[in-house]
């Protein structure tokens, strides 16, 4: 019966082995951008909120890309990293903010840059199941309903010269809901309007027909050092003039970006960040994170590189098994005497090598001879028995464990090998 032919083929083409290692590796990469950027992957893309990433009617997505569209260097930030930036800072705070909280960011901004607040308005949420499913479904990811518009009480808990009173107002049928500011005026797309009283030590910057104040910057108290030294902080009032909602109209959106423009110093400034955090998206710094920054971003491309060629070079490496066939097992054994003979070798303390190998070639005559114990007189008895023109087993191992040299120690271990090869053949196959 033959044996079963055994195959050298690789179990992978070079090609496929390419393949899974370049597909694993660039997973990996990939894995490591999205934890390490953060992004706003999956949800609802807000749920409700007013915040730089939604999309919904009360949402500034749409402000975000406007302002990148026109050069700015714009970042939403997930970390409390981004309060500290020295560019613009656009801040959303969600209805219900505290104002200690939010009195702490802005003092500390006086010194960093400027800021834009703008203030939430509408009561949103998503689309009610009772809806029939032909509405329903022109209905994007992240689309909300307006319901009740409503001002926000926290502002009166503000300290002094950012605390203002947020009212709200409804007009009439015969009433037109117009702004005008910043060199351009408008209607607004709703009769609710949120508006701020006139105060001393704000400066209006867009009103509504009435002169109430729907954006205005805190100026501080004339002769103040606030006023002197402070950067400069800007509240919208109304953010149906910089939401998704009131960015549809050419004008609000016009109008939005003049508020950019005026809070960043007449556009000295080039960089904005939106902040998340106050709307609950924060994010912990991490490895990941600060591995993809500088100063730590050498580092992390060096890292790529090498083992990019590490990847290389076991990939030109990669194919079939030097050895065509044969049981691992034996492999392990010879490979084990090999290592062990290497460090004998290495260390070159060949005496050491002498009684162990005569023990070890008695025990393989006695078992020949059929004796219970190894003992040299015993064996030098059976083999006289057996084998009278040899030389005695003792002679042999005298002369074993006599040598010094290497030659001599072969010579020696031969000399057992043959007497145990002769018991094996026979007296008559000498």
């Amino acid at each position: 019966m033959n044996a079963p032919a055994t195959s050298s083929r690789a179990p992978f083409s070079r090609g496929g082995a390419l393949a899974l290692v370049g597909g694993g590796f660039a997973l990996f990469l990939a894995l490591l951008w999205l934890i390490g950027a953060g992004s706003d992957f999956g949800g609802d893309r807000g749920a409700g909120q007013a915040h730089a990433a939604s999309n919904g009617l009360n949402g500034f997505a749409g402000l975000v890309r406007l302002v990148e569209a026109e050069g700015y260097d714009v970042t939403r930030s997930r970390s409390a990293s981004g309060l500290e930036t020295e560019g613009l800072l656009v801040l959303a705070p969600p209805p219900g903010t505290d104002p200690e909280e939010l009195a702490e960011v802005l003092k500390r901004r006086e010194t960093r840059g400027p800021t834009l607040v703008i203030l939430p308005k509408w009561e949103a949420a998503p689309p009610s199941p009772a809806l029939p499913p032909a509405v329903r479904g022109k209905f994007k990811r992240g689309w909300v309903v307006l319901g009740q518009a409503y001002e926000q009480e926290w502002t009166r808990g503000l300290p002094a010269p950012y605390g203002f009173e947020h009212k709200i107002e409804t007009l009439k049928e015969d009433e037109v809901p117009s702004w005008s500011g910043l060199g351009a005026e408008g209607r607004l797309p709703t009769r609710t309007i949120l508006y701020s009283d006139e105060n001393d030590t704000h400066d209006p910057l867009i009103t509504d027909a009435a002169g109430h104040e729907l954006a205005f910057i805190v100026a501080g108290e004339d002769g103040s050092d606030y006023r002197e030294n402070a950067h400069w902080t800007v509240f919208l009032a109304d953010p149906d003039l910089a939401n998704n909602f009131g960015l549809a109209d050419p004008a609000r959106a016009a109008a939005a970006m003049a508020l950019i423009e005026q809070a960043a110093y007449d556009g000295d400034i080039d960089a904005v960040v939106f902040d998340l955090t106050l709307n609950g998206y924060g994010a912990s710094e991490n490895l990941l994170t600060l591995a993809f920054r500088p100063p730590f971003l050498a580092a992390t491309l060096s890292l790529l590189v090498a083992l990019l060629i590490v990847g290389w070079r076991a990939f030109q490496r990669f194919g079939p098994a030097a050895s065509a066939g044969g049981p691992d097992i034996a492999f392990g054994k010879r490979q084990l005497i090999a290592n062990g003979a290497g460090l004998i070798l290495r260390a070159r303390r060949f005496g050491l090598l002498a009684r162990p190998y005569a023990a070890l070639a008695a025990r393989r005559l006695a078992d020949r001879l059929g004796l219970a114990r190894p003992d040299a007189q015993a064996i030098d008895a059976a083999l006289a028995r057996r084998l009278p023109a040899e030389e005695p087993y003792t002679r042999r191992a005298a002369r074993l464990e006599a040598a010094a040299r290497p030659a001599e120690i072969l010579a020696a271990a031969q000399s057992l090998d043959e007497l145990a090869t002769r018991l094996q053949q026979g007296p008559t196959s000498r």
